[in-house]
């Protein structure tokens, strides 16, 4: 993550924690909610436990189901009072969705007020990389920089990978040997885009040859 957005989401989360009084004075439930959304790999679950390692907050993961989806769907937009007069379980602090498809959930149930900050997570870029870089291998920088940085501009690789590639594979692998590691994953990855690539020109040149030849035929 860039270090202005990473600031920003710290100050954000900070702010909130001291305002509980606040959200009293103007009633408002005192909760906040966050949308982690990114590839698998991108690195949500690990924000989450920063956060909560920020404010020192217990984390309790539940999992949506598809019942759940449906259910919230229906209900979207209705209002409970009378279960929230009755119910003794409140929600308060923070309340963070992650989702791999932020495209499949009902625009409602992400709404501003029910997740008040949408967070995409992507995939590595070379800043994100020279701070694992940093934890990883304690190197500001390194002559392989310059082709990591060159691959990285032609194919995609998750936080997740470039962080398995970075860590050691025996006691002998020094860091020139890590990077060596991300290196030839760059690469790999780069050659199963450049597959896809024609793999899906070839479909679509085959379709258009089907279709010309039913048209020929109708002719």
């Amino acid at each position: 993550m860039e270090p202005a957005k990473k600031q920003e989401i710290i100050e954000d989360l900070v702010t909130f924690s001291k305002s509980k009084d606040f959200y009293a004075r103007i009633g408002k439930a005192w909760k906040r909610g966050y949308l982690l959304y990114g590839p698998p790999g991108t690195g949500k679950s690990t924000m989450i436990a920063a956060m909560a390692n920020l404010l020192n907050y217990d984390v309790y993961d539940l999992e949506l189901t598809d019942e759940d989806k449906e259910k919230s769907e229906k209900e979207t937009g209705k209002e409970h009072h009378t279960e929230e007069t009755s119910s003794k379980v409140t929600l308060s602090g923070l309340i963070v969705f992650t989702t791999n498809y932020v495209e499949k959930l009902d625009p409602a149930l992400i709404r501003r007020g029910r997740m008040d900050k949408h967070i995409e997570l992507s995939y590595c870029s070379f800043e994100a990389f020279k701070v694992l870089s940093r934890n990883y291998l304690r190197l500001e920088a390194h002559p392989l920089f310059d082709k990591i940085e060159s691959l990285m501009k032609e194919t995609r690789i998750t936080p997740a990978d470039v962080a398995e590639s970075l860590m050691p594979k025996s006691p002998l692998d020094d860091a020139e040997k890590c990077l060596s590691h991300l290196i030839q994953a760059l690469d790999e990855a780069k050659e199963a885009k450049a597959a896809t690539e024609k793999a899906d020109k070839d479909a679509s040149r085959q379709n258009a040859q089907a279709a010309t030849k039913a048209a020929e035929g109708r002719a």
